[in-house]
C-alpha cells in the first residue's frame, strides 16, 4: 500500500510542477519523452551519488547496473546475426 501512496504523491508533485510550468496534461510527446528521461537519470542519481567514495564501486555500478537500464542491454551474437 505504501508504494501507491508514493506514487500518488509523486504524481500530485509532477502535476504541480506542470501547473507551475504552463504545460498541460498529457503533455506534449517531446514533452512527455523529456520528463521520463528525468525520471529515469533521476532514479540513478541517489545510488551514483553513495558510490562516488569507492571508484571501483562507481565503475562497477555504472556498467552492471545503470547503464542497460538507461541504454539497454547489448545485442547478443545470435541477435546481430539473425
Amino acid at each position: 500500500m505504501k508504494i501507491y501512496l508514493v506514487s500518488l504523491g509523486a504524481g500530485l508533485l509532477v502535476g504541480v510542477i506542470y501547473n507551475l510550468l504552463g504545460v498541460r496534461s498529457p503533455a506534449p510527446p517531446i514533452v512527455a519523452l523529456v520528463g521520463l528521461a528525468g525520471i529515469l537519470l533521476g532514479e540513478h542519481i541517489i545510488p551514483l551519488a553513495k558510490r562516488l567514495a569507492d571508484r571501483p564501486e562507481l565503475a562497477r555500478y555504472f556498467h552492471q547496473d545503470c547503464a542497460p537500464q538507461i541504454l539497454g542491454t547489448p545485442p547478443t551474437g545470435k541477435e546481430r546475426d539473425a
